[in-house]
């Protein structure tokens, strides 16, 4: 029996419609829940205040960017940091704010290796004062075809890649996230094959845009949203920022990447964000913008590079249908 009908005569998808099918048919916890509550909202996965963390990071101090604002209204905190995919944590969108006290931000390190000239090896504190840190109010765009607007504190990653000196031969870079079970439930389940890792082409690691964060909404970034340090490349899907990193490897071969691994047909290496491009299972010309468009309001319009046009150039000459 499909769910209630939408005015234009369009039903309300299953999650197993949007949602890749391995994902779906590990989430016994999540259909568990939806029960309990009773929601037609949770059947759907839309955010639950109900089952919110309440928790407040410490302050992180970080300088306005006005290169980097938005004409739109913020995502509330409390969806923010309650509607996650995190599935070390688990594979519903609010297991993350559930299960993540778990994880230990500090102390940490973060490595950089490979075709470097410099490796380098940094505790949280040498992270924090590597580079002055900006506020920079970003669109993030979910495959699954949701979207927020996050104000992120961070600095370029090109400011980090710099200080390990790229070799000539460095083409591409590698993202490892923790891989712990102590800390991290979700690795029981065989959804993904871990350490998640995550990998960009050399010269999108270094665009101006792409961001080493370190908070959001002028606090230190939660748990559940990637603690204590994360990429956040807006022009893309936002599987490819990779959270808790753990490595950062500089490789002359593409890395193998944790979704592409899992379902090549669905998650290309580039994954930018393109309404071109549709999903094998859902299009991708529009989207929800989560805590302001409910299922009764008319979708926005997705845009290509998630409206970063600048990122355009780093692309001349691709077929970006071919090189999803």
């Amino acid at each position: 029996m499909r769910l209630p009908r939408l005015p234009d005569g369009k039903s309300l998808p299953f999650s197993s419609d949007i949602t890749p099918e391995s994902i779906y048919r590990a989430r016994r916890s999540f259909v568990a829940n939806a029960a309990l509550l009773g929601s037609s909202a949770a059947l759907v996965g839309l955010p639950s205040r109900a089952l919110a963390v309440d928790a407040q990071p410490a302050p992180l101090a970080a300088k306005p960017n006005p290169a980097y604002r938005l004409p739109e209204r913020q995502t509330a905190w409390t969806d923010a940091t309650t509607y996650n995919n995190f599935y070390e944590f688990g594979t519903d969108k609010a297991d993350p704010s559930r299960n993540a006290g778990t994880l230990r931000p500090r102390p940490w390190t973060l490595t950089i290796g490979g075709a470097v000239e410099k490796p380098l090896r940094l505790d949280l504190d040498a992270l924090l004062k590597l580079a002055p840190m900006e506020e920079r109010v970003y669109r993030l765009r979910c495959v699954e075809g949701w979207s927020m607007v996050i104000p992120w504190s961070g600095y370029s990653l090109a400011e980090l890649l710099r200080k390990a000196r790229p070799l000539g031969k460095a083409k591409y870079v590698e993202f490892v996230s923790l891989a712990d079970r102590e800390q991290m439930p979700g690795l029981a389940s065989r959804v993904l094959e871990w350490p998640y890792t995550e990998g960009l082409r050399l010269d999108e690691a270094m665009h101006p845009l792409a961001l080493l964060a370190f908070g959001m909404y002028g606090k230190q970034l939660p748990n559940q949203n990637g603690a204590p340090l994360r990429l956040v490349v807006p022009w893309k899907y936002g599987f490819k920022s990779a959270k808790s990193i753990v490595a950062i490897n500089l490789l002359d071969q593409p890395p193998v990447t944790s979704w592409n691994r899992s379902a090549p047909q669905e998650y290309g290496f580039y994954s930018n964000v393109n309404p071109g491009v549709d999903h094998p299972r859902w299009s991708q010309a529009t989207e929800r913008r989560i805590g302001e468009d409910g299922f009764f309001t008319r979708k926005r319009a997705t845009l290509m590079f998630n409206g970063y046009d600048q990122v355009a150039t780093l692309y001349s000459g691709m077929d970006l249908k071919r090189f999803f």
